[in-house]
């Protein structure tokens, strides 16, 4: 059974930086694909960055690429996503994701195919 655990949102400024982390539980974290998603109101659900089992891949989409940084420590079950400069637009509920495929090569969204998710945290940035 994977449970995921997120926290680390809050309420910040524009400008401001917060780091996520999510803590992961269930025996294929080290070789399974991890992701960051996130959802606005009124808004689907979609990747924002991913990262290889081997922590060697990522992935960002292209409105956060040089603010948020997504790493992993095989060694604690967890992943984190680090974002810098944030913006009001950022604001959104994030998930944190575990592709059900294992290993792999690469990282890319077609990966997080029916993922397990965590629960969400709300990250709201104010203008």
């Amino acid at each position: 059974q994977v449970q995921l655990v997120e926290f680390g949102g809050g309420l910040v400024q524009a400008g401001d930086s917060l780091r996520l982390s999510c803590a992961a539980s269930g025996r294929f974290f080290s070789t399974s694909p991890m992701g960051w998603f996130r959802q606005a109101p009124g808004k689907e659900r979609d990747l924002v960055a991913g990262i290889a089992w081997t922590g060697d891949s990522t992935y960002y989409v292209e409105s956060v690429k040089g603010r948020f940084t997504i790493s992993r420590d095989n060694g604690k079950n967890m992943v984190f996503l680090q974002m810098n400069s944030l913006k009001p637009e950022d604001t959104a509920v994030y998930y944190c994701a575990q592709a059900r495929a294992t290993r792999g090569i690469g990282i890319s969204p077609s990966i997080f195919t029916n993922p397990y998710w965590g629960q969400g945290t709300q990250v709201t940035v104010s203008s």
